[in-house]
């Protein structure tokens, strides 16, 4: 089973090891990932044979062996294996397999048209009158959105949706054409309500979410790396307010710290916006464990450039961004299927 939607990385990731013994012994197909009972049969593995030592089983009928490293491509051909050919991967775990760092790894989620019952360690089987649009064995990525934003948090939807817009996985006419067209879906009217809140220019997570902290806190609406002229050298900061200031705020995460070359693309970035007399501020992964600090900080810094808008403020609209979108949402009148 060829799996060309995952990253190139993740395939190189899972080098195998096994016994010399093996290497010879056994039909490779049988020591680089997940193989149904019927197909070891056919390349001369008895029952017998893989009751032994040296083969593990997965799920029913689908097997490993012992020395196999398991990589989360292996999780999923197993369980598409073990699952019925009309069963589609769908939500994040759709989502992670297009390369997305983020979201549960397990239990892998499947949906399936009917009211079929399986159960089997480690998935999870969504039943519904009428699969969403398919692209082979998955649902398409759009789908999949609409699946996971109807058990997501509000902050965590934004980060995926922008994440799934930035990489062109989605549009944003597919999703609201999507959702619009089967409203009796769950996370159609969650992913209608989330369309304002998204923006594919957003090229990380972490600017996804400072962005949301900021505007559900009540500040403005930066930009998302707007281009700024900063003394004749056009920078792109993470997030932009450009009316008051300008004000540019630069997400550092890890990479700006153990990559050399980031690092020293920082120091000239940084002394740009100081010789252009720009102010900055800079977001840490210790400042978004502490998002109202954070917010306070940004707001500071926009005062001090003239903003005269509203002060964040910390209730209700702030609390549903930590809630699920479907409490954000409300209740929803029943829909026709």
């Amino acid at each position: 089973m060829a799996f060309h939607w995952l990253p190139r990385s993740r395939l190189a990731s899972g080098i195998r090891r096994c016994s010399i013994r093996d290497m010879h012994s056994l039909p490779p197909e049988l020591l680089t990932g997940p193989f149904l009972r019927g197909t070891a049969r056919d390349l001369g593995i008895t029952d017998r044979m893989l009751q032994g030592s040296r083969f593990v089983r997965i799920h029913p009928r689908v097997w490993r062996h012992r020395d196999l490293e398991v990589t989360e491509v292996d999780r999923v051909a197993a369980a598409m294996l073990a699952m019925p050919d009309r069963a589609l991967l769908t939500g994040i775990s759709r989502i992670r397999a297009l390369g997305l760092d983020f979201g549960a790894r397990q239990p892998l989620r499947f949906v399936i048209e009917g009211d079929h019952h399986l159960a089997l360690d480690g998935i999870f089987l969504h039943r519904t009158k009428k699969l969403p649009p398919a692209d082979g064995r998955m649902v398409t990525p759009a789908a999949a959105y609409l699946s996971y934003v109807a058990r997501a948090r509000v902050i965590d939807a934004i980060k995926v949706g922008d994440w799934l817009l930035h990489h062109g996985h989605m549009t944003r006419a597919e999703l609201r054409d999507l959702a619009l067209g089967a409203l009796w879906r769950d996370g159609a009217h969650e992913a209608i309500w989330l369309l304002d809140h998204l923006d594919e220019r957003s090229r990380s997570l972490k600017e996804s979410e400072t962005r949301a902290m900021l505007t559900f806190s009540g500040l403005d609406r930066p930009e998302s790396n707007g281009a700024l002229d900063v003394g004749g050298v056009i920078l792109t900061p993470d997030l932009l307010y450009r009316k008051w200031g300008p004000l540019a705020l630069e997400y550092e995460g890890t990479q700006h710290q153990l990559d050399r070359t980031q690092y020293v693309s920082d120091i000239d970035r940084y002394e740009l916006y100081r010789n252009a007399a720009i102010p900055y501020v800079q977001i840490t992964n210790e400042k978004l464990a502490q998002p109202r600090r954070l917010v306070l900080d940004v707001h500071r810094a926009l005062a001090a450039r003239g903003y005269d808008g509203p002060a964040p403020t910390f209730g209700e609209r702030w609390l549903l961004l930590f809630a699920r979108v479907s409490t954000a949402v409300g209740p929803r009148q029943p829909v026709q299927r």
